[in-house]
């Protein structure tokens, strides 16, 4: 192997410029491609499975690889909006999603596109939801057939990094001017490591790109003031369409043009179309990508028995190939035409009409097209299936027609004998009941009076959430859900925003959930569960439902939903629907990787906030959420935290009593993530505490208005410094150092600052 290698090597020192041979995944080579290109800047958002290629970015980045600014953003339809301000103020832009994410973004997409902006997107193609599902296949990127970008697929590692550099040249063309994509499939592509060679010297990437063409409009040339993004009326918007299509096409040419110039200086070719063995096929599959690799083996096999036949899979499918795909299927007798993704209710995918299409502008023509839908979620193709595909394509040969033009491959009937099992009872509201609880209002104060029995006493009341759910050693989302849940009588229903508390109770076909639970997206939780409060009093009114007691509605995000679901979260407390909006903060996207979210405070190490020569962790202070819903005038705004437990079950039978009696109630809880925070498993609680007696996370309540500290460590005797707390977690080590004293001293200070406010407002009700 090593002699093979070595050959290889000199093989590749033979041709200028210089490249290297190593092993890495689709999503590295990704970071590396644009770290070479050195793009002046990158929006993101995290969303597995393209998340990597800017936590890969952001390491280089600590490393001083690469001068990209990254920026954060709430969600991927802020990032999608940071990138398009970025190009409209003339500048290299770069960005990576996924799945949902790039559905969220969806309607900036054209907006970029019908403006004439470059930039370049990686599309890292997942299943969308729902069901959840993050493994691969193509149901997001046929989102994206319409939204006049030109699409690039790369079916391995080495075509992820090519065509990322051939995307820009061809994005930035005179004649094309549009962003493009380029689309790999998820975890086959972005996580398995293949061999690939990239060049040595960043240099070379950039010579072959060349500096951004000049005479780009844009927005930061004082001389030239533009607007961009008018209002347009017919006939100017079709006119703007048909340039815009006119570019489109143009890109078929000029990503030939470019493709020819890269395989001069890097000695790999990538035409239009990827065809094996089809010079005189008579029988083929279409394929996208990785899958297409199987396939080829199985021609291999057909030809050595006598069969013609072939494999067509696109490098590029918009501007679509048509041309190129009259002269490869020319002499077919039938082509099976695979897709990972559906166009329900439309007798088979989107390429299947498209390839239909095609052939019968052919004049006497007579292919016969059979599709099938296949690998969505992530299922596997092998040889035993592509062998399947071409079986299909050489029966509508012999017969001249599809038996069955259009069907899945793959599904399973469904097995009545087993379906699963109740394990437990469903449980009501009574067995929740314990009567140890009483919350009374104070007409004096105008607060509520909360009598909680000792914690003993309630331990004999069961548990919300079944014991079996995946969470890490030591998580501190369901010690804290569970302690709240104590304080909260009667029936529940309750939401769970996509993170790691969903994932790890409901894995299908199981929950760990006792009562009504529904799943939606981090966006878009709140205003899910504002629907489902307001149906319940509308079909109660109607007499349609008939309940002893009210339902308890809680909405349980953590992992960075308040960030992407802020806008939906202050919706629903402006218009204080009977609710209960409860939010884990383990300071970060921790469901996809440990990426900074807005909760991650200054100076801690994640992901996409690494410790390096050239960066120290975050570069900007977490955001208090709690007083940002306090500003919405919500009813009950309250902090808690399981190390102190008395404190966490009378704020939730005050939250339980505002949701029923008056509206909105927002709760957050401080939990650990041992994991991510790089913490012992059983040290969790004491971590937490530390974080509560430091100032950082201080205890208090919002009550109609009026702030309350409900624990004071500085009237205890026991408030620490912040730097104590720090030191408790190895995400934070690195700022004992003497460099990171500037950082410790701005962090201090700023929970100090807020420490000193609350303080105020705790002392002036009218603050």
């Amino acid at each position: 192997m090593a002699i093979e290698y070595d050959k290889e090597k000199a093989r590749l020192n033979e041709i200028a410029p210089e490249q290297k041979l190593t092993f890495e995944s689709g999503n590295e080579m990704a970071a590396i491609a644009a770290a070479q290109i050195n793009y002046h800047l990158m929006g993101y958002f995290p969303i597995t499975p393209s998340t990597e290629v800017a936590q890969f970015l952001d390491a280089m980045k600590t490393r001083g690889e690469h001068d990209i600014v990254l920026i954060p953003a709430d969600g991927e339809h802020g990032s999608a909006g940071v990138c398009y301000g970025a190009a409209a103020a003339g500048g290299r832009v770069f960005n990576a999603t996924s799945a949902n994410g790039f559905l969220y973004m969806l309607e900036q997409l054209p907006v970029q596109s019908g403006t004439r902006f470059p930039m370049v997107l990686n599309l890292v193609t997942r299943a969308i939801s729902g069901p959840l599902d993050i493994r691969g296949d193509h149901s997001d990127l046929y989102y994206g057939l319409n939204i006049g970008w030109p699409i690039l697929l790369a079916r391995d590692p080495q075509a992820v990094y090519d065509m990322n550099i051939m995307a820009l040249k061809v994005a930035e063309h005179a004649d094309v001017r549009l962003p493009v994509m380029v689309a790999y499939d998820g975890f086959f592509t972005s996580h398995q490591k293949r061999r690939v060679q990239y060049f040595s010297d960043r240099k070379t990437v950039q010579d072959f790109v060349g500096e951004m063409p000049s005479g780009y409009v844009h927005a930061l040339d004082p001389e030239n003031p533009v607007t961009i993004g008018p209002y347009m009326n017919d006939p100017d918007l079709i006119n703007n369409n048909y340039q815009q299509s006119e570019a489109m096409y143009k890109a078929y040419d000029v990503f030939k043009q470019v493709s020819a110039e890269y395989e001069k200086i890097s000695g790999r070719k990538y035409d239009i179309l990827d065809l094996y063995r089809m010079e005189d096929a008579e029988v083929a599959v279409f394929l996208l990508n990785s899958a297409s690799e199987s396939a080829k083996d199985v021609a291999d096999q057909l030809r050595a028995k006598g069969i013609k036949a072939g494999v067509i899979s696109p490098n590029m499918i918009r501007p679509w190939p048509k041309q190129e795909i009259q002269e490869a299927c020319k002499n077919l007798k039938a082509i099976m035409i695979g897709e990972r993704a559906d166009s329900y209710g439309g007798h088979g995918a989107n390429l299947t009409h498209e390839l239909k299409s095609t052939l019968q502008e052919l004049k006497g023509n007579e292919t016969v097209v059979v599709s099938r839908i296949f690998g969505v979620g992530g299922k596997d193709f092998y040889h035993d299936d592509a062998e399947a595909f071409f079986q299909l394509a050489i029966e509508a040969a012999d017969l001249g027609y599809a038996p069955t033009p259009f069907d899945y491959y793959g599904h399973t009937p469904g097995n009545p004998d087993a379906v699963p099992k109740k394990l437990l009872k469903p449980l009501h509201g009574d067995a929740f009941k314990t009567g140890l609880i009483t919350v009374t209002p104070d007409e004096a104060t105008g607060k509520l009076n909360v009598k909680i029995p000792p914690l003993r006493a309630l331990t004999k009341k069961p548990k919300r959430i079944a014991p079996g759910h995946g969470a890490c050693p030591g998580c501190g989302i369901f010690p804290a859900l569970e302690l709240f849940f104590k304080g909260i009588e009667g029936d529940i229903v309750v939401l769970f925003q996509t993170g790691c508390a969903m994932v790890v109770t409901t894995g299908y076909p199981y929950s760990s959930h006792k009562q009504s639970y529904i799943h939606n997206l981090f966006q878009n939780g709140a205003a899910t569960l504002s629907g489902a409060v307001e149906m319940f009093f509308e079909r109660k009114r109607r007499g349609e439902i008939e309940v002893a007691d009210d339902f308890t509605f809680v909405m349980v995000t953590g992992d960075g939903g308040m960030d992407i679901g802020m806008g939906p979260a202050i919706g629903t407390a402006l218009r204080n629907h009977k609710m209960i909006i409860l939010e884990y903060d383990n300071e970060g996207y921790m469901n996809t990787g440990s990426q900074l979210s807005y909760s991650t405070p200054l100076g801690h190490m994640t992901s996409t906030s690494n410790v390096g020569k050239k960066q120290g962790g975050k570069t900007f202070h977490h955001k208090d959420t709690a007083q940002i819903m306090a500003a919405t005038n919500i009813p009950y705004v309250f902090t808690g935290s399981e190390a102190f437990p008395q404190d966490l079950l009378k704020k939730a039978a005050k939250a339980q009593w505002y949701a029923q009696n008056e509206g909105l109630a927002y709760g957050k809880i401080l939990i650990a993530c041992p994991l991510n925070w790089k913490s012992p498993d059983e040290e969790g609680q004491s971590i937490v505490e530390a974080a509560v007696n430091s100032c950082f996370f201080p205890l208090y309540e919002v009550e109609r208005g009026v702030t309350t500290i409900t624990h004071d460590p500085e009237a205890k005797g026991k408030r620490i410094e912040v730097g104590d707390w720090l030191t408790l977690m190895g995400k934070t080590k690195h700022l004992t150092k003497p460099e990171y004293e500037p950082t410790i001293q701005a962090f201090s200070k700023e929970v100090e600052r807020r420490w000193r406010r609350l303080k105020a407002k705790h002392e002036n009700e009218y603050l």
